[in-house]
């Protein structure tokens, strides 16, 4: 709260005088019970002391800046107010009277005092201490119970042993006594909720209840017994402990912070203490009597002691549950990372077998730094974590996604009934992104165990070596970087046939793979399946685009695509293996295509896979003069039209390549 220097230095003068007249008045009751001091002395002074306590803490509501703080003080001040209402009529009517009746007029203000300060305190712990962990609530609620035990055990019994009279003033004078110990349990528990931090707010609050508590167990037995007179040497008890409410109101707010290692052991010390002191309390109660209050309040704390031990044991079991998915997980894409990779692997490599082998990929981003450099390295977490979500999502069902760190990524899974190579050509797709100046791919590494390694180190070894041998070998290639610049060229011309060509490149690689062919001829049938109709930027649009059957001198132009492709492509030097491909790309199995009217295996093997890829997106894809075949329309056409146009085994093997991708995409 916001007060100014002249506030502090007037609230701390009054407190002195205040506190200088309390020591007065004390010594005077103690060692001159008979001196007269005048007015400074008199029955009403003491009144002026409730009235500033008042006053404190209705000022130190309106003066605070929180509202649910102003709520709490605004609260606890009309507590304040009423027990002191009721102490004004107490010293006006009933100061001198012979015998003082219970209830009175005076009661009703001190019976509001408890509920006031209890809502008051409970919005107060609530505005310092709103996260307040199940363990806290838990100590507090022991100490709450302890306190609580002990009280009744010690003023219970004492007053039940003096009380006499109406069943309705009985109750009216213990209500006093046990709503005092109902407020010191709630805070001894609210500052059980800070940690044990011995903020002084509740420092003094805690004091003043107590020294009501004192004042209000004397002063039951001395009227239950006939011995108390107003003025007695306890009545300091009241006005002290509304004095000290009303200081604990001007109290900075401390927060509530993380415990150092000494308030960790505060922590665990202190509700043992409250424990131990309810379990002293049953024990008592067995070897002498003890009131059933005080019985099951103790019991109460001991079963609030074991609560917390159930509560500590799940938030450890939690932490070290947490503690261990962090510890196994990558904090960017939220896959596993490599200590996750190892444990999976010395769980499910005794159990794979070489019927039922297990699959391990290492994967290599190729383009990131590019990407990296171009983009910034926001955009590049963004990227790894997109391609991260979609290799998990290409392997969920059948393996697990890991990134090892930087730009590597990882699958582990098991292939099945399933040929491995389509799957891992899928995972690495899938680790695959394109866009306006970025082109993303990745390299990688494979191995089957057990077949091939025994160990998890070993199998991440040669993993590791095999991906380093095909980014080594592959990076910055000569020939695809020409490609790379002749499918610019034929994007900027064409974007729809851009986007064939991409189709056709990735089923003629799938078959590729799929036949067995090595790394190197496996990357010229795709570079050869992306250019194979590069010849075409030479073709008018007319005739690309016409809806109708062409003519014979139509024809005549799309016949020389290909040729025109070969010269093209044929002028990098790196690939001119694949410009032979695309010149006879078009050729038939029985000899009657073009340009060289070559036939059977005299048509290079890859140009013969481009040409079945070709036809089937062909076929599958909407055109000027045609309405796309269902995929299975285009595979009956496929097989219906081998050993005239197309080769028979590669039909064969593009049919399994395409069902398997089609198994792996909807999985």
């Amino acid at each position: 709260m916001k007060t100014g220097g002249r506030a502090r230095a007037l609230g701390r003068g009054v407190g002195l005088g205040v506190a200088l007249w309390l020591t007065l008045w004390q010594a005077r009751v103690l060692f001159a019970p008979g001196f007269e001091a005048g007015p400074l002395f008199s029955r009403f002074a003491h009144d002026g002391v409730l009235l500033i306590a008042t006053a404190l803490c209705f000022w130190a509501g309106i003066a605070s800046q929180r509202r649910r703080e102003r709520r709490a003080w605004l609260l606890i001040g009309g507590g304040v107010a009423a027990w002191t209402f009721g102490e004004i009529y107490y010293t006006a009517v009933l100061w001198t009277a012979e015998e003082i009746p219970i209830p009175s007029p005076a009661d009703i203000g001190y019976l509001l005092f408890p509920p006031f300060m209890l809502v008051g305190i409970l919005a107060l712990l609530r505005s310092r201490a709103r996260h307040v962990p199940g363990t806290l609530w838990a100590d507090g609620i022991t100490a709450a119970l302890s306190v609580s035990a002990a009280s009744a055990a010690i003023v219970f019994e004492t007053v039940l042993d003096s009380a006499s009279g109406q069943a309705l003033e009985v109750a009216v004078g213990l209500a006093y006594p046990v709503t005092d110990l109902i407020l010191l349990g709630v805070i001894v528990g609210a500052l059980a909720g800070t940690g044990w931090q011995l903020d002084r707010t509740w420092v003094l609050l805690l004091a003043g209840v107590s020294a009501f508590w004192l004042a209000d167990s004397l002063y039951l037995v001395g009227n239950a017994n006939g011995s108390y007179t107003p003025g007695s040497w306890f009545d300091i008890g009241w006005w002290l402990g509304l004095l000290l409410i009303g200081a604990a109101a001007w109290q900075p707010a401390r927060p509530v912070l993380a415990a150092r290692a000494d308030e960790r052991l505060r922590r665990i010390v202190l509700p043992l203490t409250f424990g131990a002191a309810g379990l002293g309390l049953l024990v008592y109660g067995c070897l002498a009597q003890l009131n059933a209050v005080a019985v099951a309040l103790a019991a109460a704390a001991l079963l609030a002691v074991m609560v917390r031990t159930m509560l500590t044991f799940r938030d450890n079991v939690a932490m070290l549950r947490a503690s261990r998915q962090e510890a196994q997980t990558d904090a960017l894409t939220g896959l596993g990372n490599r200590r996750a990779l190892a444990r999976q692997l010395e769980h499910e490599l005794p159990r794979a077998t070489v019927s039922e082998p297990l699959v391990l990929v290492l994967f290599d981003l190729d383009g990131f730094k590019h990407y990296n450099d171009t983009f910034g390295h926001p955009a590049g977490d963004a990227l790894l974590v997109r391609l991260g979500g979609s290799l998990a999502a290409f392997l969920r069902g059948r393996g697990g996604a890991y990134r090892m760190g930087g730009d590597e990524f990882c699958a582990l899974f098991k292939p099945g009934d399933h040929v491995p190579q389509p799957l891992i050509v899928g995972a690495a797709t899938a680790l695959s992104e394109r866009g306006e100046g970025f082109e993303i791919g990745c390299s990688y590494g494979a191995i089957q165990l057990p077949l091939e390694a025994a160990d998890a180190a070993e199998a991440l070894r040669i993993a590791d070596q095999r991906m380093y041998a095909q980014k080594n070998a592959g990076r910055a290639s000569a020939s695809r970087q020409s490609k790379d610049v002749l499918l610019r060229a034929l994007a900027e011309r064409n974007p729809a046939l851009r986007n064939h060509l991409g189709g056709v490149a990735d089923l003629a690689e799938a078959t590729a793979l799929h036949l067995d062919l090595a790394h190197d001829e496996v990357e010229q049938v795709r570079h050869a399946a992306e250019l194979h109709d590069v010849g075409k930027v030479a073709v008018p649009d007319a005739i690309l685009m016409k809806p109708g059957p062409l003519d014979e001198e139509e024809w005549a132009f799309i016949r020389r695509h290909t040729i025109i492709g070969e010269r093209i492509i044929a002028a990098a030097p790196a690939l001119t293996h694949v410009a032979a491909l695309v010149r006879h790309s078009h050729e038939r199995w029985d000899g009657t295509g073009y340009p060289d009217a070559l036939a059977g295996a005299a048509i290079p093997l890859g140009a013969r896979i481009v040409a079945v890829a070709d036809a089937f997106d062909a076929m599958t894809s909407a055109r000027p003069f045609s309405l796309p075949r269902t995929h299975e329309a285009a595979l009956k056409e496929l097989q219906r039209c081998a050993g005239t146009q197309f080769d028979p085994a590669v039909v064969e093997a593009f049919t399994v390549a395409w069902r398997d991708r089609s198994l792996a995409a909807a999985a």
